[in-house]
């Protein structure tokens, strides 16, 4: 490629671009007017004022919330994931997978 080519190919893609950048000031510059336009003519609309369903005096509004102290039960002791030698011998299951073994590689060779 020679300079002149270069030259007019860096011209080409700077006009291109200063052509993008002036439409989308155009298309800014419009928007813009005409939100300024209509903003003045939007009214706001209040909702109805909301109605009750026929028969709900008679009817509870909502359930009473359970109540909670805050603290663990009682009755359920805490189990170990993985219970101890001695329970596996009894039966007990553990409630995790066994986990993964190591993936071990050979050792360094010294030189």
């Amino acid at each position: 490629m020679s300079a002149d080519d270069r030259k007019r190919d860096y011209r080409e893609k700077l006009m291109f671009a200063s052509a993008l950048i002036a439409a989308g000031l155009v298309i800014s510059g419009l928007s813009l007017n005409q939100i300024r336009a209509n903003g003045r003519q939007h009214l706001v609309q209040a909702t109805p004022p909301l109605q009750s369903t026929p028969g709900a005096e008679s009817k509870p509004s909502a359930p009473s919330d359970p109540v909670t102290t805050g603290t663990r039960p009682s009755g359920v002791p805490p189990e170990p994931a993985r219970p101890d030698a001695e329970a596996q011998k009894t039966g007990a299951q553990p409630v995790l997978p066994p986990a993964p073994a190591e993936k071990t590689a050979p050792p360094i060779q010294q030189k």
